[in-house]
């Protein structure tokens, strides 16, 4: 947009000087408006070209741009989720646990001679029974035949009994049959095959199919008492957290302080570059008279050169300027985020009077050892390794918890393993007691307590030094404050002296050596009095930063 306004002024511009030369009546009529229009087209495409930035502006930038910042940014985040870990530790830990095993071999609860008696225990128990059966038999036979012997010699030698036996067919026919039996074919029933049937399902028991395996539990841990480490630990972690943002600001007010820095170089050189360029103004236009007066025989060539050496010098200081400005806005763009060819302007760029901070009061000591992040830092450090040594010796003492199970299985491991899911829950209560393990705990808590007295005395130094360090900043304050007002009348005085100096030598009364010389007071004047503000800016910045002033614009 800028290189097309620039050619159509151009264009019109050459136009204009055309337009001029045909019809030299209109040339100044024309002129104009055409000088209108070419910066109605101009002015607003440097405007939007151009961004103007204030010191807030700058501010802000840069920290929500700086990489570091940022990651102190997310350590604070992660320091508040470590507080919220060492939070959960006061809840009970429930697990759910799951398992499914293959197994190649089931598992046997006898021997294979074991198993082969009970599955034959039918057939081993019937021949048992037959041979029983068979002497049995025998025996029997016996006994029947001496039996009827002897009754049959009773019944002869008894002549009654000779005489019924003989008189009675009945008689005769019974203990004829009895004389006949055979008794040596007794049988016993079969049990074989039902008692196989029976031992066939003892030995399928006693071989439970585990060839497929699941198995769940679910586990409730809830710590009693364990010596205050979880009471420690989260004090500890919320203290962590404090640190990180302590060491967030200190990363802060650092991206504050140098920001501030490049804003006030900024100012500083182009306000140096404007001083340049009036200086050199004033060398030039002292070079126009100077070689009108040597033209007229009144000064020499020698006068003139001179003068033109100090214009060569005041257009090099100009150049310097010019090319320090630019340098010094690509520093600040890097710093805040930009790229490095953005056009910016500063809002305090190119005023006539640098702006005066106002004055800080005294705060007191302590308010300042509490707002630094420094000694934030240090003593939430001392705190952490006070709770560090509590933890360790938390170790020396006895740790008593609560445990509850529900375990679930298939096979049922309660139901003679059938293929069925069966569980089981239990309930206890768990005490760990140390006793020895090479004095290990207590050489952790004296390790803790040596680096608490470690920070102990680097806080109590840290606070000596921020003393030292704001009681020098109030004076360098003070002092910047007065060379202000030094400047001031040094500028009002230099500023005078060249006005007499150069009514002298428009005169003819004063000669350019004079007339140089307060030239060269007035830029030293002006000089000092744009380096007193810069100075004065700075020593402001300064002074807050040393008194833990500077504190975050945006949210962490």
């Amino acid at each position: 947009m800028l290189k097309i306004g620039c050619i159509l002024a151009t264009f019109l511009i050459m136009k204009a000087s055309k337009i001029g030369y045909q019809k030299k009546v209109k040339m100044d009529t024309m002129n104009k408006s055409i000088l209108i229009l070419a910066a109605a087209v101009l002015i607003p495409a440097a405007a939007g070209a151009q961004q103007t930035l204030t010191l807030a502006d700058c501010r802000d930038m840069a920290v929500r741009n700086d990489r570091a910042l940022s990651e102190a940014r997310m350590e604070t985040e992660m320091a508040g989720y470590d507080r919220k870990i060492a939070l959960a530790n006061y809840f009970p830990n429930v697990s759910a646990t799951g398992t499914y095993l293959y197994n190649s071999r089931d598992i046997a609860l006898v021997n294979d001679g074991q198993s082969a008696m009970l599955t034959n225990m039918g057939t081993i128990a019937q021949a048992a029974l037959d041979g029983a059966a068979a002497g049995a038999s025998a025996q029997i036979g016996g006994a029947m035949t001496g039996a009827m012997t002897q009754l049959m010699t009773a019944i002869q030698s008894n002549p009654a009994l000779a005489k019924e036996y003989m008189s009675s067919p009945m008689w005769q026919t019974i203990l004829g049959m009895v004389q006949k039996a055979d008794l040596s074919g007794l049988q016993m029933p079969s049990i074989a095959d039902p008692v196989n049937a029976i031992g066939q399902d003892i030995d399928n028991a006693l071989h439970p199919d585990l060839h497929n395996v699941i198995v769940g539990a679910v586990t409730l841990q809830q710590p009693v008492f364990v010596g205050g480490k979880i009471i420690y630990s989260n004090q500890m972690a919320a203290l962590a957290e404090e640190l990180s943002e302590a060491r967030y600001d200190m990363k802060y007010a650092d991206i504050i302080l140098d920001v501030d820095q490049a804003y006030w170089q900024i100012v500083s050189i182009a306000a140096k570059k404007q001083l340049a360029e009036s200086y050199a103004g004033l060398l030039h236009q002292l070079e126009k008279d100077v070689n009108l007066s040597v033209d007229a025989g009144i000064m020499t060539e020698s006068d003139a050169l001179q003068i033109k050496v100090k214009a060569n010098e005041a257009d090099m200081m100009k150049t310097k300027a010019g090319n320090g400005l630019t340098l010094a806005k690509m520093l600040l763009c890097k710093r805040i985020g930009l790229p490095l060819d953005t056009d910016i302007r500063l809002a305090d760029e190119g005023a006539e009077l640098i702006t005066l901070p106002e004055a800080l009061p005294e705060k007191p000591m302590e308010q300042v050892l509490g707002d630094r992040p420094e000694t934030r830092s240090l003593g939430l450090a001392t705190r952490i390794y006070d709770k560090k040594a509590k933890i360790a010796r938390a170790d020396l003492m006895p740790r008593v918890a609560l445990t509850a199970n529900y375990l679930v299985s298939n096979p049922n491991l309660y139901n003679g393993f059938q293929k069925e899911f069966g569980g089981m829950w239990n309930a206890g209560v768990l005490v760990n007691v140390p006793l020895f393990h090479g004095f290990e705990a207590q050489n952790k808590y004296r390790k803790a307590k040596a680096e608490e007295r470690i920070y102990q005395e680097k806080y109590d130094d840290a606070c000596e030094m921020i003393r030292l360090q704001v009681t020098r900043e109030r004076k360098l304050f003070d002092e910047a404050c007065e060379k202000i007002t030094m400047t001031e009348n040094n500028l009002a005085s230099a500023e005078e002296n060249l006005r007499m100096a150069t009514l002298g030598f428009e005169a003819g009364t004063v000669d350019t050596h004079t007339v140089l010389g307060a030239q060269t007071a007035w830029l030293q004047a002006h000089s000092e009095a744009i380096d007193a503000g810069i100075e004065l800016q700075m020593a402001h910045t300064n002074l807050l930063k040393a008194q833990g002033g500077l504190s975050p614009i945006i949210e962490k």
